[in-house]
């Protein structure tokens, strides 16, 4: 992910997946979370970034490094955007059942970041500027990302630069599948997704100024 604090917050979230994993493009896809938009998850059923248009929040969701899950009561961390965006801060959950990760909530305001490395969590705002947050975690850019984004007015045009591709061993393919651009502040979001091959906007409504940040 790629965040550039002010107004509006500008979030780029390109996600990394087994090719052969199922996905659908963004929609309002859950009914237990009404009015949450994002790209579902097929295998497991959640996201990893999702938006609440109402209230001009974005969650989204790295893997992490660290202790993994008790394989007897593991659970999909995809639940996590969709809890966070509605509670605009790091869900209350059993954080043990999950594999770490790095979940970033943000708004017009600004950005928090919650890493589980699967012993404790670590709370970081997200500083002012350009930021890049990857599976190590906040500021660990090895790809130098963060000047060419913060020098560039349009991200649009940079997605390439931050995706990858692996072939493993098994011949099963690890790479970039999607991007998602966000704009957040004033009364409006922006979202624009993109399956790699073109850019299309989402229509989302405006933001309604009676929802608090805590949902």
């Amino acid at each position: 992910m790629i965040v550039r604090t002010g107004e509006p917050l500008t979030l780029l979230g390109i996600r990394d997946e087994f090719a052969d994993r199922p996905w659908e493009g963004p929609g309002e896809h859950w009914p237990d979370y009404p009015g949450v938009v994002g790209g579902r998850d097929l295998k497991a059923g959640g996201t990893w970034l999702a938006v609440l248009p109402s209230a001009g929040r974005v969650a989204a969701l790295l893997n992490g490094r660290g202790e993994a899950a008790d394989e007897r009561t593991k659970i999909s961390r995809g639940d996590l955007p969709l809890r966070a965006v509605l509670a605009g801060a790091l869900p209350e959950v059993d954080l043990t059942r999950y594999d770490p990760f790095h979940l970033l909530v943000a708004d017009g305001a600004g950005a928090r970041l919650w890493s589980w490395d699967g012993r404790r969590p670590i709370e970081t705002v997200v500083p002012e500027g350009t930021s890049v947050i990857v599976n190590g975690g906040l500021g660990a850019d090895s790809r130098n990302l963060a000047p060419v984004f913060a020098a560039a007015p349009d991200w649009h045009d940079l997605v390439g630069m931050a995706t990858v591709c692996h072939e493993l061993p098994d011949g099963r393919r690890h790479a970039s599948l999607s991007a998602t651009l966000l704009t957040l502040g004033g009364d409006r979001v922006g979202y624009d997704f993109s399956d790699l091959t073109s850019w299309n906007a989402v229509a989302v409504p405006r933001v309604d100024r009676g929802v608090s940040r805590d949902g």
